[in-house]
């Protein structure tokens, strides 16, 4: 973007938001009313002040000519990025009206602000590797420290061997009695051995019993798949690399991007967090247009605060990205951007429902853990089941059932409102508890429609 002839929808504005509650307070801001002197530089920037509570209205400023997304800067004393102010800052930019005025010098503020961060980034680009460091200053000491955390991995991995051992002896229905403490008590252990891999599939297991019928089914499942991990483990030697290094992953332990560079016009398909008590992370769906492949990004904040990585869903960003190591894993680094988000007419091709749970099947062959893969269903209707909702294809008739999780989303509401009972396309993660629909188009129009 140069930036001021693009301007970007409401809905794609309020995809940056961290939370529900800045989603709804941004869009209260987004009216002329509250602001004042509000602009936008040719160079890619808006501002305006926006009055509060007190004397003094709030300065915001956005830099949306950022190639790795969009930046903020508000003088209120909020925490999240980006605050409310900044939201409806830039849903006023996104109106095709006169309330922020196009092509106008910047107050001193904004500019200051403005042309230092982009110093920063300038030089940091530009730094190179020889103010990094270029490995361990002792590569032996690091190899210990490897060997060491191994040995510990192994021993949590027995340890749990033992324990799922026990808990089938004594019989499943056991533990709907033992409650959740032996299960954290067992997951602070596995944090112990240094494999959060394993404590985080052990705290799954804990929320399982007397979670409705038919729940000894799934526990036996989930510790079926948490025995195979540790079994992988325990005998990695056995495994090929890249299936090794997709058990690595799956334990915990760290990795880097490793794989050749791939630079693509890279379409920002989905974006949404997870939170936990310790942690936010953010998945950020992209899609090559001429690689015909779709990625992961991954960005994590502080527990209760936003990742400062944040995409605006349906743009297009020119950049390179390197890919994780493992048999089939999606999770890419984003590298060097070359220009900001901008629109395009770029789509990804859908594929039948019948083909999306074949996929599925398929990526199981390389990674047994996998939850789920990203999947483009193509022409499907959004239709009630008797459990339910369901995607029905509308050629062959066959349905993917939503998951528990995506029938209770605002989201599916807004699905079936563009559909109207007319075929859609829709891009979503596609595994065994059914379809979760992150973003959809209807026939015929180009802009993306959010549903997370």
């Amino acid at each position: 973007m140069t930036q001021q002839g693009v301007r970007w929808s409401a809905d794609q504005v309020l995809a940056l938001a961290p939370d529900a509650a800045s989603r709804k307070a941004g869009s209260k801001l987004g009216a002329a009313g509250p602001w004042s002197e509000a602009g936008s530089s040719d160079e890619g920037t808006v501002w305006g002040l926006c009055k509060g509570s007190g004397s003094k209205p709030y300065q915001t400023v956005v830099d949306i000519a950022d190639a790795s997304g969009p930046a903020y800067k508000c003088t209120c004393p909020s925490r999240k990025f980006p605050c409310k102010h900044a939201l409806g800052l830039l849903l006023l930019w996104a109106g095709e009206d006169s309330a922020v005025a196009p092509g106008s010098p910047p107050p001193d503020w904004a500019e200051q602000w403005t042309e230092g961060r982009r110093q920063r980034s300038e030089e940091k680009r530009t730094a190179g590797s020889a103010d990094s460091p270029s490995g361990s200053a002792d590569p032996e000491a690091a190899r210990r420290r490897a060997e060491r955390r191994a040995e510990r991995i192994t021993a949590g991995a027995t340890e749990l061997e033992q324990r799922l051992a026990d808990l089938l002896r004594g019989g499943l229905a056991g533990s709907e009695q033992t409650g959740y403490a032996l299960w954290e008590e067992t997951a602070a252990r596995m944090i112990d051995a240094q494999a959060p891999g394993l404590a985080s599939r052990v705290r799954e297991l804990g929320v399982i019993p007397s979670s409705g019928p038919g729940w000894p089914v799934r526990l036996l499942e989930e510790c079926a798949l948490l025995h195979l991990l540790d079994q992988a483990w325990l005998r990695g030697e056995r495994l090929p690399e890249s299936l090794a290094a997709t058990v690595r992953s799956r334990i915990g332990l760290p990795s880097s991007a490793d794989g050749p560079p791939v630079r693509d016009r890279w379409l920002i398909l989905a974006q949404y967090d997870t939170a936990d008590a310790r942690l936010t992370t953010r998945r950020i769906w992209l899609y090559g247009a001429d690689t015909d492949r779709t990625a992961l990004l991954l960005s994590y904040g502080a527990a209760g605060r936003a990742p400062e990585l944040a995409l605006p869903v349906g743009l297009t960003l020119d950049a390179e990205v390197a890919a994780y190591p493992g048999t089939g894993q999606p999770r890419v680094a984003l590298g060097e951007q070359f220009t900001p988000p901008a629109p395009a007419s770029i789509r990804p091709p859908g594929v039948t429902t019948t083909q999306a749970a074949a996929r599925y099947g398929e990526a199981l062959r390389d990674d047994p853990w996998l939850d789920s893969v990203p999947i483009t269903l193509d022409r499907v209707v959004p239709t009630p089941a008797s459990d339910g909702w369901q995607l029905v294809d509308a050629d062959t008739d066959t349905a993917l059932p939503l998951t528990p999780t995506a029938r209770t989303r605002p989201g599916l509401w807004r699905l079936i409102a563009l559909s109207g009972g007319t075929p859609v396309k829709v891009f979503g993660e596609c595994g065994h508890r059914g379809f979760t629909p992150l973003t959809a188009w209807a026939e015929g129009t180009e802009e993306a429609v959010t549903l997370c």
